[in-house]
């Protein structure tokens, strides 16, 4: 997983989101770029944190298989907006390319093996924060939804995993070792990734494993950022789920 800087890397350009920016820029919270440490490579963080006197849990965010946008940088205030502080590496570091589907090329091209140094760095990263309280939570969305429930397969210091909209595992394998509740977020106009649902919901029932899927009525895939009142290409049936999802999401976060 590669970390692009978007003031500095091409892909800012790109796939520049000025509704999703216009956004941040408004935001009274503080949000920052770090250095992580991930085997022998350096990698870059987005964090941001919320504005509360308590310690609080931190959520790690994985995303789209679009990079790292300016709308999942947004997701990350809205997460520190609803009282946790939120990571995402940037798991196209380094890399540069023109388009989206340059973004996509490069991200497919990942191996599992540098996904899951990326996510640990973060991890590492995040259970040290000062200000976080210890309890850690993944989250990611479409590509990064697939990946959130890998790695919840693979970090046992986690508290909760928050799936929107990825393909579940269709191995025992797959489950075997998930520490913590998993908690999914599906469009109902998603006949490919709904598809796989019920084998992940046999596979965690004979794991012991607690596993919510929710499917919003109406919704198709990616409706959190096509949800959004600001995208250009707004869908009105995406915003009551994504509306839906944030009312679940919010009083799950306080649960953490």
């Amino acid at each position: 997983m590669l970390v692009a800087v978007f003031m500095c890397n091409p892909l800012c350009n790109a796939l520049a989101q000025d509704w999703a920016k216009e956004r941040l820029n408004k935001s009274p919270r503080h949000g920052e770029w770090v250095d992580l440490k991930s085997g022998e490579r350096t990698i870059k963080a987005f964090v941001v944190y919320p504005e509360r006197k308590e310690k609080t849990p931190v959520v790690i965010v994985i995303q789209e298989i679009f990079g790292l946008t300016d709308w999942v940088r947004g997701i990350c205030d809205q997460l520190a907006e609803n009282g946790v502080i939120a990571i995402a590496p940037d798991l196209l570091s380094g890399q540069t390319y023109s388009d989206a589907d340059g973004a996509r090329k490069a991200i497919s091209a990942l191996t599992k093996e540098q996904i899951k140094s990326d996510l640990d760095a973060a991890s590492d990263y995040a259970l040290k924060i000062p200000a976080g309280n210890g309890a850690l939570a993944v989250c990611g969305f479409c590509w990064g939804g697939g990946v959130t429930f890998s790695y919840a397969n693979e970090n046992p210091k986690l508290k909760a995993a928050y799936s929107f909209y990825g393909p579940a595992p269709d191995e025992a394998s797959k489950v075997a070792n998930i520490p913590c509740p998993v908690f999914g977020f599906y469009a109902e106009n998603d006949a490919r990734v709904d598809a796989t649902i019920p084998k992940a919901e046999e596979l965690m029932k004979a794991a012991g494993k607690k596993y919510e899927p929710v499917i919003y009525k109406g919704a198709g895939h990616g409706f959190m950022r096509s949800g959004e009142p600001s995208n250009p290409n707004f869908r009105e049936g995406d915003k009551k789920a994504r509306d839906e999802a944030w009312t679940r999401w919010k009083k799950l976060l306080t649960e953490l």
